[in-house]
Parts: structure tokens; C-alpha cells; sequence
């Protein structure tokens, strides 16, 4: 898979569309959840993209501290339907953390943190394992989120 990282401004036409489409193919359609996923927060996002031949395979979005969580965050982890099975989930939140872990320590960047980097999701809780895998711990804050079961996560470098 083909990660490219692009801030919303640097996003092609065909590539926000092709993002927005898989979001709402699985977020929408397949989890049958309807809520508002055009919320306002891509323009300030960095967007991880995964490409297999390419077709958007994967996508996350990232946020520096501040903008979302306290800490840098990383949300919208999705794997298109038909490229499941290929380990796509965890290459790309690998991508996506290294990315997040290198701008907090980066000095020179807005992003850096002064304290140890830390990065914080809200995940679905029947992703744990998952989360758990690629190093990230449950805080205890269990809540509903647009009616689906999500957990505070934490992860450090």
C-alpha cells in the first residue's frame, strides 16, 4: 500500500471525494449510522490515504494537539470493504502515528509538545484488540458516540 499525507488544502478533487465516499460507504452504509461526517474538522486535519493501485484503500485523519483532544489525535481510521484482510488497518495507523509522533517532537513545527508525545482516539470498543496491538491502552472512559460503544485510547512513543 501507497501512503501519501496531505493537509486538506493540498487534497485533489478526485482525492476528498474518494475519501468522503469511503467514509460514508462505511461510517454511514455499513455501520447504519447516520450522523454528520462533513463536521467542519478536515480543513484543519492532515490526511493519511492508502493506496493499493491506485484506489483508496485506507484513510485516517490526523489533528495536532489542541485542535481536537489535548493531545494529538488521530480519528475516521477506515478500510474500504474490499480491501480488508490485507493488514491495510494497521499499516496505515502505523503510518499515521509515526506521522503524529514525529510533528510533536518536531521543535520547529506548531505541533510540538512539551511533555512526552501522546496520542489520543476515541475508538469503537469492539476495536480494542486492535487499538491494543498497535500500542494503545484504555483510559476508562467508556461513552455512546452517534449510538455506537467508544473508549478513550491512549498511545505513547
Amino acid at each position: 500500500m501507497e501512503i501519501r499525507i496531505k493537509s486538506f488544502e493540498e487534497l485533489s478533487i478526485k482525492e476528498l471525494y474518494a475519501l468522503l465516499q469511503l467514509r460514508s460507504e462505511v461510517f454511514v452504509v455499513e455501520q447504519d449510522c447516520v450522523y454528520q461526517d462533513v463536521d467542519g474538522k478536515d480543513q484543519k486535519a492532515m490526511h493519511v490515504l492508502g493506496y493499493d493501485d491506485e484506489e483508496l484503500a485506507a484513510y485516517t485523519r490526523l489533528f495536532k494537539a489542541g485542535d481536537y483532544f489535548d493531545a494529538a489525535s488521530i480519528g475516521r481510521v477506515v478500510v474500504s470493504p474490499k480491501h480488508r484482510r490485507k493488514d491495510y488497518g494497521k499499516e496505515i495507523m502505523k503510518a499515521s502515528m509515526e506521522f503524529a509522533f514525529d510533528k510533536q517532537k518536531d521543535k520547529n513545527t506548531i505541533a510540538f509538545a512539551k511533555v512526552e508525545p501522546l496520542i489520543k482516539i476515541s475508538a469503537q470498543v469492539y476495536l480494542k484488540k486492535f487499538y491494543e496491538d498497535l500500542g494503545f491502552k484504555e483510559t476508562g472512559k467508556r461513552y455512546l458516540e452517534d449510538g455506537i460503544p467508544h473508549m478513550e485510547m491512549m498511545a505513547n512513543r
